[in-house]
């Protein structure tokens, strides 16, 4: 009986500090509608500065593409400055993959649509995360 009730609390403990987890942060919700075919997934990743193309961002989230858009949500994202990356990973090998001159095979985007000849850059991607949820588009 002693058990019984120790693993009735725990489960109870656990549930009331996940929901509290859930209400921390905002959401961030990304719409992409100009995805040039339904191959492969959609992968979008959110960063600060520190991870900003230099490895896996503070959250990741995938996406099936269904009629050429997808629509995504990045939950209990904490105030700050950010940036998301988003990649067509058409042959779902979960990486960019690059033609022999360098060139990006894949379709990318990042957040506020800065693209330029080159890599993105933070300082032209960064959003501020503050009071209320977001919701933004990103073109590839």
């Amino acid at each position: 009986m002693k058990a019984l009730t120790l693993i009735i609390a725990l489960v109870l403990s656990v549930t009331f500090s996940n929901a509290q987890e859930t209400k921390n942060g905002k959401s961030i919700t990304v719409i992409i509608e100009n995805i040039k075919n339904n191959n492969g997934t959609i992968m979008l990743s959110l960063h600060n500065e520190t991870t900003f193309m230099k490895g896996r961002g503070i959250q990741t989230v995938e996406s099936k593409i269904v009629d050429g858009k997808v629509k995504v949500t990045f939950n209990n994202v904490e105030a700050g400055t950010y940036a998301i990356m988003a990649l067509h990973d058409e042959n779902e090998n979960k990486r960019m993959d690059f033609q022999d001159t360098g060139m990006p095979k894949e379709s990318y985007g990042v957040s506020n649509n800065a693209m330029s000849f080159g890599p993105p850059t933070y300082s032209k991607a960064k959003f501020k995360v503050s009071t209320e949820d977001l919701e933004m588009d990103i073109m590839l």
